[in-house]
């Protein structure tokens, strides 16, 4: 098992039109570089792994249990598991760092 990885080439999964992950894991932790497409959106859904995230690069919209905020990089949200959120690009692409706990299987290649 490897310790470094260069995500650019790891697998890239489609979530949903216009949005993108690729995603490393260990045995309870995963992170994804989110890439979200300009007007592309993660659709309200829910899901049992406690979620962290980051904003690297654009602007995006998510809402989380109800409250909607606009995100820049530098802004971070913590999702808990079980609560609804979703996401969609403002302007131009999105690019997003998130953590996940335990790690998602339907991530895994």
């Amino acid at each position: 098992m490897s310790h470094f990885y260069d995500s650019t080439r790891t697998r890239r999964r489609e979530l949903a039109p216009g949005v993108t992950a690729r995603s490393i894991w260990g045995e309870r932790i995963m992170m994804s570089h989110i890439e979200i497409a300009p007007g592309a959106e993660v659709p309200l859904h829910t899901h049992p792994h406690e979620q962290a995230g980051a904003m690297l690069e654009g602007v995006m919209e998510m809402t989380i249990a109800g409250e909607t905020r606009t995100l820049r990089p530098g802004d971070s949200y913590v999702i808990p598991g079980g609560v609804e959120h979703s996401a969609r690009a403002l302007e131009g692409w999105a690019l997003t760092l998130d953590i996940f706990s335990p790690p998602r299987e339907e991530y895994k290649d």
